[in-house]
């Protein structure tokens, strides 16, 4: 995250009285060691005409803060963090018509770029709560716990427990480097824990890696995770059978490139329902980069338009496709 806005980059201000509740997740990697973050969002805020009304850090888990954030009856709630952070915020905001401005401040910004909202400088996220226009988008939940953009199980979500190291200042080669060890001694000690998919009435079929979408993938976005449309009311489905010590470093450089859904062991189906089970009493699920352990059977739904947040302007197509 940059400065707050400087005068030859004036924000026009918003229509007098509104409030912004604003829950600031120190912990995102564009906040950390930034001390005067709450000071400086607060003047850039109060420059577009919006009052500022910060939740305390130290009132509760990140849960709690946003639900605190909704008890203050604010015109939008402010979140600046990473997709994690978005998806915990929408937790709370989802069905109350409150909208949700988003402060892009994490690793990867899967949401944020979806919706065509730039990171890395705060006059940008000021002027969008200033101008911007509310679009619902879809809301994907798996026993409850919602997602916005990926909902990993296998490998990926074994991975998760390595995200922190490609989280510092390395040059992105060596983060992915780092990555690519750690999938390959997760494949020379993983089990094979295959998990029984079931969609509706259609045989079950067992799987070793699965990732469910908040809607489908599109390629035409250039990205690994790029999605064209948020509320299409439908879940992407990205199975892979088998995989081996040969496959991965060919997903990963398909990662790199934005191309692993093409490749030969990830068959891909669009549903709106789906139940996984897993032997054991618990599955590593990583859900917007963020690692739980649920109990199964895992139930994943969608909840169309069940989030309302606010975009640009002039990208109201992205989020209505």
């Amino acid at each position: 995250m940059q400065e707050a806005p400087r005068s030859a980059e004036r924000v026009t201000a918003a229509p007098a009285g509104r409030t912004v509740a604003v829950v600031l997740n120190a912990r995102a990697g564009a906040l950390l060691g930034r001390d005067d973050a709450a000071s400086s969002l607060r003047d850039a805020l109060a420059e577009a005409g919006l009052t500022a009304r910060f939740v305390p850090d130290d009132d509760g888990d990140l849960a709690a803060r946003c639900a605190q954030a909704i008890a203050m009856a604010p015109d939008m709630v402010m979140v600046a963090g990473g997709d994690g952070t978005i998806a915990c915020a929408a937790q709370a905001l989802a069905g109350t018509g409150v909208p949700l401005a988003i402060l892009p401040a994490g690793t990867m910004n899967l949401l944020a770029t979806d919706l065509g909202i730039g990171a890395g400088a705060w006059h940008d996220a000021v002027r969008l709560a200033a101008e911007g226009v509310p679009r619902d988008i879809d809301v994907a939940e798996v026993n409850g716990h919602v997602f916005l953009c990926a909902s990993m199980l296998g490998l990926p979500a074994r991975l998760g427990r390595h995200r922190e190291s490609v989280r510092d200042g390395a040059p992105v080669l060596t983060r992915w480097l780092r990555l690519a060890r750690a999938g390959l001694r997760g494949l020379r000690t993983h089990r094979a824990r295959d998990v029984v998919l079931q969609i509706g009435t259609a045989p079950p079929s067992r799987a070793v890696s699965v990732t469910v979408t908040a809607n489908a993938l599109d390629d035409h976005t250039g990205r690994a995770f790029g999605r064209a449309r948020l509320d299409g009311g439908e879940l992407g489905l990205y199975v892979i059978d088998r995989i081996g010590m040969r496959d991965l470093p060919r997903l990963l450089l398909g990662v790199l490139r934005g191309t692993w859904r093409r490749d030969r062991t990830v068959r891909e189906q669009i549903v709106r329902a789906l139940t996984v089970r897993a032997r054991g009493r618990s599955v590593r699920v990583m859900n917007d980069g963020e690692v739980l352990l649920l109990t199964p059977p895992l139930e994943y739904r969608i909840r169309p338009g069940a989030l309302r947040v606010i975009a640009p302007a002039a990208n109201e197509g992205r989020a209505s496709g």
